[in-house]
């Protein structure tokens, strides 16, 4: 069994909406990333690619190459799927938690776990998202920005 933890952050800049875990919400701003920012799923893939021993996302989708800019993060998911399959890893269980102020993540939290658990092939019960606020402390608690945790346990293939 593997553990890997991961983290990602976006300020918000123009827009009107953010994607969390492949579904959009409809916002006052966006958020500024070289991708389509989607913070929920950028933690995840760290997470996952830190349990397998394959790096980060820096390293697998460069944020100064070309080739990944606005680019569809459930994508980029599926890549670091095939990666920890490569490893004959799967994935046991996986907990996020979304750090902001705004949006409120409540009514699309079902929907969210329904995109992570088909992307990962998993059950949506081994999926959990959850959400806090900064209680109005620093640039998460001003709102400027919207993070993301994420932790996940990978398994041996045979012990599934």
């Amino acid at each position: 069994m593997r553990v890997g933890i991961g983290y990602d952050l976006h300020r918000f800049g123009p827009g009107d909406h953010v994607l969390l875990g492949g579904v959009r919400i409809a916002t006052t701003r966006g958020v500024v990333a070289h991708s389509d920012g989607d913070v929920l799923l950028h933690a995840l893939m760290d997470a996952l690619l830190g349990a397998a021993g394959l790096g980060d996302i820096g390293t697998h989708f460069p944020n100064n190459d070309p080739r990944f800019a606005g680019a569809n993060s459930r994508a980029l998911l599926a890549e670091v799927v095939r990666l920890i399959a490569a490893r004959s890893l799967v994935v046991a269980n996986c907990d996020l938690v979304l750090i902001a102020e705004e949006p409120r993540l409540a009514p699309h939290r079902e929907a969210i776990c329904a995109h992570i658990a088909a992307d990962l092939g998993i059950g949506r019960t081994q999926v959990n998202v959850k959400a806090t606020t900064a209680e109005g402390l620093g640039a998460l608690g001003r709102a400027e920005g919207i993070a993301a945790q994420a932790i996940v346990l990978l398994q041996d293939g045979d012990e599934a």
